[in-house]
C-alpha cells in the first residue's frame, strides 16, 4: 500500500473519531484522565483495582461516605459501563468519574466503574466479555460490604448496548441481576426508523462494521435486540428495568422499540415506549431503591 492510499479515511465520526486505511486512528476529542481520591465534596472514596492481569482488565470502585454503612450490613452495587461508541472513553475519565462518584454519594451504593478494551484495537466482543467479567468479578465477592442480592447494571449510549448484551448473557446461563439501567442506549438496524441531531444514520451504519468486523450486519442480535432470530427480551437476566431515552437522538426509535418489545414481553398491552423525565439521576436512585414511580406513557426529554 503506498503513502497516499494509506492517508484515505475510511471512516469519519465527527467529532468523535477518525480511521484511516492505514489502520492509523485518531480519536479527536480528548480525554482527561483523574486519578482515584478520596473527593472532599461527595465523601466518596475511589480506588482502582485490577480484575484480570493478562487483559489489563481493570476497574474504578466508588464507596460512599461511611454515614452511608450506617446500620446497613451490606449495600446495593451499581456496575458501570462508560459510553464512547465501543471505541472511546474511560472510566478514569473526568465525566465518568465525577458522574459515578455523585451518583454513589446521592444513592448510599457501591459503584463499580469498568474499564474494558476499545475497539478496533480490541473489537468486539471484546468489550462484551470484559464487561461480563467485571460483572462476575463483583457477583463472586469482590467487594467487601456489598448485596449480593442487589446488583443493579448499567450504562450509557453504546455501553447500554454492552450492558443490554452482559445482562442477556447473564440470563442464557440462568442468572439474575436486581436492575438493569440503559441511559440511551445504542441499538441499530438495517430498517430505519427516526432522525436525530446527535448521530447521522450513514455514521451509526459505518460504526457497527467498523467495532465488530466479525458482525453479520446491522440485524446482528448484538446491535439490533428485536431483530427476526434475536433472543426473546424475557431472556434478560434480570428482575427490573429502567430506560431512559434522549429525544433528539437519532437511536430514539430503535430504543423506543426495545422497551415496546420489553413492555408487551412484562404484559403491558400498550407496548409504547417511556421517555424518562429531565430528573434522571432521582430515578436512577429511586430505581436502586425499589422506591419509583409511576411515570406517563410518553415523557419527554429534551437532550
Amino acid at each position: 500500500m503506498d503513502d497516499a492510499a494509506g492517508d484515505d479515511v475510511v471512516l469519519e465520526i465527527l467529532p468523535s473519531i477518525r480511521a484511516y486505511r492505514s489502520g492509523r486512528v485518531e480519536l479527536l476529542l480528548p480525554t482527561v484522565f483523574v486519578p482515584a481520591s478520596l473527593d472532599p465534596d461527595t465523601g466518596v472514596a475511589s480506588k482502582d483495582v485490577t480484575i484480570n492481569p493478562s487483559t489489563g482488565l481493570s476497574a474504578r470502585v466508588y464507596l460512599p461516605p461511611s454515614s452511608s454503612f450506617a446500620g446497613v450490613r451490606n449495600l446495593p452495587v451499581l456496575v458501570f459501563y462508560h459510553g464512547g461508541g465501543f471505541c472511546s472513553g474511560s472510566a478514569f475519565s473526568s465525566p465518568y468519574h465525577s458522574y459515578v462518584n455523585r451518583l454513589a454519594a446521592a444513592a448510599g451504593i457501591l459503584a463499580v466503574s469498568a474499564d474494558y478494551r476499545l475497539a478496533p484495537e480490541h473489537p468486539l466482543p471484546a468489550a462484551y466479555d470484559d464487561s461480563l467479567e467485571v460483572l462476575q468479578w463483583v457477583a463472586g465477592g469482590g467487594l467487601e460490604s456489598a448485596d449480593l442480592d442487589k446488583i443493579f447494571v448499567s450504562g450509557d449510549s453504546s455501553c447500554a448496548n454492552i450492558a443490554h448484551n452482559v445482562v442477556l448473557r447473564l440470563g442464557q446461563n440462568n442468572s439474575v441481576v436486581e436492575g438493569l439501567i440503559l441511559l440511551h442506549p445504542h441499538f441499530w438496524g438495517k430498517e430505519k426508523i427516526g432522525s436525530g441531531v446527535i448521530l447521522k444514520a450513514k455514521d451509526a451504519d459505518a460504526l457497527w462494521p467498523f467495532v465488530c468486523p466479525g458482525t453479520t450486519g446491522l440485524d446482528d442480535q448484538r446491535i439490533n435486540p428485536t431483530a427476526a432470530g434475536a433472543p426473546s427480551l424475557a431472556a434478560l437476566g434480570c428482575r427490573r428495568v429502567l430506560v431512559a431515552v434522549a429525544g433528539r437522538d437519532l437511536l430514539n426509535e430503535d430504543e423506543g422499540e426495545w422497551v415496546g418489545r420489553r413492555s408487551r414481553v412484562l404484559g403491558d398491552r400498550r407496548g409504547r415506549p417511556r421517555l424518562l423525565p429531565p430528573q434522571l439521576r432521582e430515578r436512577e436512585i429511586n430505581f436502586i431503591h425499589g422506591a419509583i414511580g409511576e411515570v406517563s406513557d410518553r415523557e419527554e426529554l429534551d437532550l
